[in-house]
């Protein structure tokens, strides 16, 4: 097939972050791979070899901006337009309670797709290759957290808190420490030595710290879609102690790692839990490859092309299945 993935957010790769980037990397490598060609539609630099790309133009109608010749056309948000092409569209965030979504949606984790009435997911995959071989060896003397620390969603002094409980320390990357919202929301935390902040790291340096974790800490408050930052740590032999809030218990068996929203269990579970970083290396390479997501969505385009839609109905939000559990 031949195949346009379109996207209007960051570069391609992703330098520090971007998530929906790293994935659709990982979509188009295996893609080609696999024998597709290959084209991306995006608004900044495309670097990568093994694809044509065209740069976006937000202020055409995307239809124009469309080759003739490709079969298939992978959104990577919501297009305003109605689209000629056949195509699907990956929900990478939470549509709001009255968002109208697209029979041709694809959710990118069981739980999401719940929440809004669907049972049409993809997980996401990464490319390990890109990421390298992480040193499974090293001594693990800490915890860590990853992700936007300045969200009050993702909860980092949450993961301060389930740290301090269970003696250990913890290293923040994807936040500052002197910041206003830092000193008003968890100045205790922010001055506590067992507390360190390192700011954006690139994937190189984030490997680096993750190679001596012994887990990720993450009890986000929010329905998270997926939660790349799991997959991510769990690759480089990362446990995972986390809260039950959107797809984050399904990414996680009892080896690897444990979702509560009991921050006493979770402190004590850092404490006892039996670590095994080849373990853990080896589920996120197993469970969760670019290889793999491609497959699953290469399906999804021969029905799309075949004139099917993913849905019969569109799918919408239910109040009750998104209701967020609080950590205590």
């Amino acid at each position: 097939m031949n195949i346009l993935i379109v996207d209007s957010s960051g570069p391609i790769p992703a330098l520090k972050y971007g998530g929906t980037e790293r994935v659709i990397w990982g979509l188009g490598k295996c893609l080609h791979e696999l024998g597709h060609k290959v084209t991306f539609l995006v608004p900044e630099g495309f670097t990568g070899h093994f694809a044509e790309s065209i740069q976006l133009d937000k202020t055409k109608d995307i239809n124009d901006q469309i080759p003739q010749n490709v079969d298939l056309v992978h959104f990577n948000y919501p297009p305003r337009q109605s689209i000629k092409k056949p195509y699907i569209i990956t929900m990478h965030g939470n549509p709001k309670p009255d968002e109208h979504i697209d029979k041709n949606t694809v959710f990118i984790s069981k739980n999401q797709a719940e929440r809004y009435n669907s049972n049409v997911f993809v997980h996401n995959g990464l490319y390990w290759d890109d990421y390298g071989t992480p040193n499974l060896e090293e001594p693990r003397n800490y915890f860590h957290f990853l992700g936007k620390a300045s969200r009050r969603v993702k909860n980092v002094f949450g993961a301060a808190k389930i740290v301090l409980k269970g003696k250990g320390k913890l290293m923040v990357m994807g936040g500052e420490r002197w910041t206003f919202r830092n000193f008003t929301r968890g100045f205790r935390y922010v001055l506590n030595p067992k507390i360190t902040f390192l700011g954006m790291l690139d994937d190189t340096e984030k490997m680096k710290i993750m190679e001596k974790s012994k887990a990720l800490v993450f009890p986000v408050e929010w329905h998270e879609p997926f939660g790349l930052v799991i997959i991510e740590s769990l690759y480089a032999g990362c446990a995972i102690f986390c809260t039950t809030n959107g797809s984050l218990p399904e990414l996680l068996s009892p080896e690897v790692g444990l979702a509560s929203n009991d921050s006493n269990e979770l402190a004590e579970a850092l404490r006892t839990f039996s670590y095994d970083p080849q373990r853990c290396h080896r589920y996120a390479k197993e469970h969760f490859n670019a290889k793999k997501m491609t497959l699953e969505y290469i399906k999804l385009y021969e029905k799309v092309v075949e004139g099917k839609t993913l849905h019969t109905e569109n799918p919408f939000y239910i109040p009750e299945k998104n209701q967020v559990k609080s950590l205590t």
